[in-house]
């Protein structure tokens, strides 16, 4: 009884310590203006894609980096820039050891083609404001060779001017997007495999100290 008193007590203090945390959050117009560097401890870019319209076959990138200039007087005005580590890609097919997906994925020239173009990236170009809350991020995507514009909606989550345990200034986004792989060049297996692959983006950014 006596420790499950204990562990009631823990759970009520954390839940405590989470929602004081939630009402203490800085309005993103107060927080420091400048470069805020990618959480990768806090962060997640996972892909879909249609699986002969069976299922939507599910991966990540366990390797990307990001920085966000971030402007609190007018967003609009921020930028951002991201680079992705193609071999970095994850997936859970089973028996690795008898066939290694994600090297294949990663190596192979139908797909990401790594050897060759071993670099992602993302610059924006300009950002729209839908809401207090939510936005347009318009950038070009380079990928095998291929630069082209792509949107992302956002969506503001939240910020801290001293985030709890860390005390840094932190900012938290969500983001979806859809990209046409083909248009990059990435057209193996289509129309079995999809065409359109569907970005969903989890990120913390902190501003370094110094």
């Amino acid at each position: 009884m006596r420790k499950h008193l204990l562990a009631l007590g823990s759970a009520a203090l954390m839940l405590t310590a989470a929602a004081q945390a939630q009402s203490e959050m800085t309005p993103p117009a107060d927080m420091p203006a400048g470069e805020y560097v990618l959480d990768k401890s806090h962060a997640s870019l996972t892909w879909k894609v249609s699986h002969f319209g069976l299922s939507n076959y599910t991966a990540r990138f366990t390797r990307f980096d990001a920085t966000l200039d971030f402007d609190p007087a007018n967003p609009a005005n921020s930028a951002l820039k991201v680079t992705v580590d193609p071999t970095s890609v994850e997936t859970d097919y089973p028996n690795a050891d008898a066939k290694d997906f994600d090297k294949e994925l990663a190596e192979s020239e139908r797909w990401f083609n790594a050897g060759e173009f071993p670099e992602i990236s993302f610059a924006s170009t300009g950002i729209e404001m839908k809401g207090e809350t939510t936005g347009i991020v318009t950038g070009d995507l380079t990928f095998m060779g291929v630069t082209k514009p792509v949107s992302l909606d956002i969506s503001f989550n939240g910020a801290f001017e001293e985030r709890p345990f860390s005390g840094l200034a932190t900012l938290g986004f969500s983001a979806t997007g859809s990209v046409t792989r083909s248009e990059w060049g990435m057209s193996g297996l289509v129309p079995n495999i999809g065409d359109d692959v569907d970005l969903l983006i989890e990120v913390e950014f902190y501003q370094p100290e110094g």
